[in-house]
């Protein structure tokens, strides 16, 4: 017999464990796991058990851990959450027709998806898995093939390759009176939608205008949003004039259905790159999208 099997109890039993530790209570944690509260009950009774100490103390309405119930828990709650991020990641990285891609919200929103869709008609066995936040930093790679990373191109361990510039300026709705806002006062002074940045690495309004030199200041009246994508969406339905980065707001200017306010445009020496660990070779599919990618965007596929 395995020394597992002899020392350690099952392990629905601890997912069963971690949920009624989450809630306090067996009949949530039934809920959420599609079990019966008997079940459940039966469960933390052989738990308990097993390992020979109570885990709960058990009141009219729900449970409370036990010191040994409250260590169990920390130690599930690790091992469960590295489990569940391994098999995430071989998931992600092995299955031979699929791709994984990590990208921030506004990026894969504006500029993947109609890459993807493109990719899907010449490609369409493979398939493309696109994981959206906005933190990403050089280890989030590590459960992904590829990304597509906010930086000056100065990482260790990524391959890159530069594939975007960073250009960002204030745009409005077509119907937005701007013809009256020239100057980086009148600018400062009109309706501005506010992007709160506090918890991720991202430009603002504060930054925009400091690199032209100029203090400023958002009005509390101005909406503010904490998703670039949000703020974007308020400025098409109206709000007020916004920050747009070239590849969100491009063609839509082209197309007449944004217009810029005023003729500035912030170009910072940073920009998007598609990146890979370096140290783990690319499957078939995830190369076949890197270099479909580059291709798409005249570059060549050499990696920096």
């Amino acid at each position: 017999m395995s020394r597992y099997l002899r020392t350690l109890p099952p392990l629905e039993t601890l997912i069963t464990f971690e949920a009624v530790g989450r809630y306090g209570s067996f009949t949530q944690a039934a809920t959420e796991l599609f079990l019966t509260q008997s079940a459940v009950s039966k469960q933390m009774r052989a738990l308990e058990d097993s390992l020979k100490v109570p885990l709960f103390e058990r009141k009219p309405r729900g449970v409370t851990l036990t010191a040994a119930g409250a260590e169990l828990l920390t130690t599930v709650d690790m091992l469960l959450d590295r489990l569940q991020h391994s098999v995430r990641r071989i998931r992600n990285v092995h299955q031979s027709n699929a791709v994984s891609v990590l990208a921030t919200h506004a990026l894969a929103q504006f500029w993947l998806f109609p890459k993807l869709i493109e990719f899907n008609k010449a490609h369409p066995g493979i398939a493309v898995h696109v994981h959206a936040i906005n933190e990403i930093d050089e280890a989030s790679l590590v459960d992904f093939d590829l990304g597509i990373l906010y930086g000056a191109g100065d990482w260790t361990t990524l391959n890159s390759r530069f594939v975007l510039p960073e250009v960002v300026y204030p745009v409005a709705r077509p119907d937005f009176d701007a013809s009256r806002i020239t100057t980086l006062d009148q600018l400062a002074a009109a309706s501005l939608v506010q992007l709160d940045t506090s918890a991720w690495s991202c430009l603002d309004w504060h930054d925009w205008f400091g690199h032209f030199g100029k203090d400023y200041q958002p009005a509390e009246s101005d909406p503010v949003f904490n998703q670039l994508t949000l703020a974007y969406r308020a400025v098409q339905q109206g709000m007020g004039i916004g920050l747009a980065w070239g590849f969100m707001a491009d063609d839509a200017v082209a197309n007449g259905e944004m217009q810029r306010v005023t003729d500035l445009a912030m170009v910072t020496e940073r920009g998007e790159y598609l990146v890979s660990l370096r140290h783990r070779q690319l499957s078939p599919a995830a190369q076949l999208f890197h270099d479909w990618l580059l291709a798409s965007l005249g570059l060549d596929e050499t990696p920096a």
